[in-house]
């Protein structure tokens, strides 16, 4: 497999349709960080690393009246193949300011809302709302 982080995605995106309650997905660094910030922005319930098996655990959150999930959309902006790089001024507002966008840069994995008050840009990796 050449797009771990996509694979991650769909992952995620198919659980969500399907209605699971847990998703399990092989960990990498980069995709313990991201799942830290779908966890601190409201997107999963709870996720748990498994170091023994080199997993993480996902625990998908619903709407509790319309069984809808919070995730409405998770989408790979850079790929292997061409990558998205944008500055600080540049960077994209998702669903005007509603939804996120999870970008790579010097100082680590953040949302483009860190990145604009720190100053920095880097590789967005994916769009979520």
């Amino acid at each position: 497999m050449t797009d771990t982080i996509a694979d991650f995605l769909t992952r995620i995106r198919n659980a969500a349709m399907a209605k699971h309650r847990v998703v399990e997905v092989p960990a990498s660094k980069m995709k313990k960080e991201i799942t830290k910030i779908l966890f601190e922005k409201g997107y999963i319930l709870s996720y748990k690393f498994d170091d023994e098996n080199k997993a993480i655990k996902i625990a998908l959150k619903y709407n509790p009246q319309t069984k809808a999930s919070a995730i409405q959309a998770i989408t790979r902006v850079s790929t292997p193949g061409l990558r998205k790089y944008e500055s600080c001024k540049e960077l994209p507002r998702v669903l005007n300011g509603l939804g996120i966008a999870i970008v790579s840069t010097s100082k680590g994995v953040m949302t483009d809302k860190e990145a604009r008050v720190q100053n920095v840009g880097g590789e967005v990796i994916c769009y979520v709302y």
